[in-house]
């Protein structure tokens, strides 16, 4: 199973005593394939280390890009489906150049898509 996480549900995932870390710990196990491009991951670093450190975000970063099961994306085209938040378009773009199975997010912006 091939996903992308918004970056909402990669934070709320990380801490060992989050209701959502199954979500982490599932990635850590290689149980789906993580779908990332340059764009989330420094999305994912620049957040982690606003709620955390940089020395933190560094190491999730770190540990995502020694995954087997995290494979970066190439993007070549901006679908631009977000209006509401233009910024949340690169998960979008990116699930559609990785053919994903799942775009994961709770940001209601995204519910736009279900149309």
């Amino acid at each position: 199973m091939k996903i992308v996480l918004d970056t909402n549900i990669l934070l709320v995932s990380i801490p060992k005593k989050s209701r959502y870390r199954i979500i982490f710990d599932s990635l850590i196990n290689k149980q789906y394939q993580l779908i990332i491009s340059n764009e989330i991951l420094s999305e994912y670093t620049e957040i982690i280390s606003q709620k955390t450190n940089q020395l933190i975000a560094n190491n999730i970063s770190e540990i995502l890009l020694s995954l087997a099961n995290v494979h970066k994306q190439e993007v070549y085209y901006k679908w631009n489906l977000i209006e509401a938040d233009k910024d949340d378009n690169k998960f979008v773009d990116c699930a559609v150049a990785g053919n994903v199975d799942y775009l994961i997010s709770n940001d209601k912006h995204f519910n736009c898509l279900k149309k």
